[in-house]
């Protein structure tokens, strides 16, 4: 039975994997001029969230290093995109928030994306889709616990 869950899981990532690349090639393809898919990454989190964070809670949140981090907030704050002021409890640290230029930026590219992606699930069909996504919320998950 190992064999079997062994060459599930390897399809399974090989899947995911696949999946992961041709969606970042073809989102980045449709983003404004200049705007990388880790940009509006940022971007949309914190327009979702509507609150500041921290460089460390959004690398956190992005799992991805302080060093990553700051070069990507870095790019956003020469675009206008960003706001980063000093904490004023802890002068140490640095809170980052969206600028009104950063929340237009961010509508446009979501404009852009979002035909692209209704049509990937117009052809799949909403109800798979649907039916998917716990299936890939619990996986993301189960790999955010063992990170």
């Amino acid at each position: 039975m190992t064999d079997q869950n062994d060459a599930l899981a390897a399809s399974l990532f090989s899947e995911i994997l696949t999946a992961d690349q041709l969606a970042r090639n073809r989102v980045s393809k449709v983003l404004p001029k200049g705007m990388e898919l880790s940009h509006f990454s940022v971007l949309n989190h914190l327009a979702h969230t509507g609150s500041e964070k921290t460089p460390a809670q959004l690398a956190g949140i992005f799992h991805v290093t302080r060093g990553a981090m700051t070069n990507t907030l870095s790019k956003l704050e020469l675009s206008g995109f960003v706001h980063i002021r000093p904490d004023w409890d802890d002068a140490r640290r640095k809170m980052v928030a969206i600028s009104p230029a950063g929340r237009s930026a961010r509508d446009a590219a979501l404009q852009a994306i979002t035909p692209l992606i209704a049509e990937v699930v117009k052809d799949i069909g909403p109800d798979r889709v649907r039916a998917a996504i716990p299936l890939l919320r619990e996986l993301r998950i189960k790999l955010g616990e063992q990170g």
